[in-house]
């Protein structure tokens, strides 16, 4: 199975995007995380079905109202098996 590694950015801290982002992970049964980076950008880390990382890939690009996604780097890699669920970071 594989993993993405995402960098999201535009306005998406404040605005509910990490939440949304849990909540639609843990729908397709991923795992993972998801937290905000200082410099404004949101990253996440998701493993799965690639099928199921694609849908949610979609969804990263642009999130649920209010947010505004202006770009999102995807990087793709093996997967780790390393998280038991998909969770904030901090």
């Amino acid at each position: 199975m594989p993993r993405i590694h995402l960098h999201v950015e535009g306005m998406v801290q404040g605005v509910g995007y990490r939440h949304s982002a849990v909540q639609a992970a843990r729908a397709l049964g991923l795992t993972g995380w998801v937290k905000n980076l200082s410099d404004g950008r949101v990253e996440l880390l998701a493993e799965g079905e690639k099928d199921l990382l694609q849908r949610l890939l979609a969804w990263c690009q642009t999130g649920s109202f209010p947010t505004h996604v202006e770009n999102v780097e995807v990087e793709w890699s093996e997967t780790r098996n390393e998280f038991p669920d998909f969770r904030v970071r901090w």
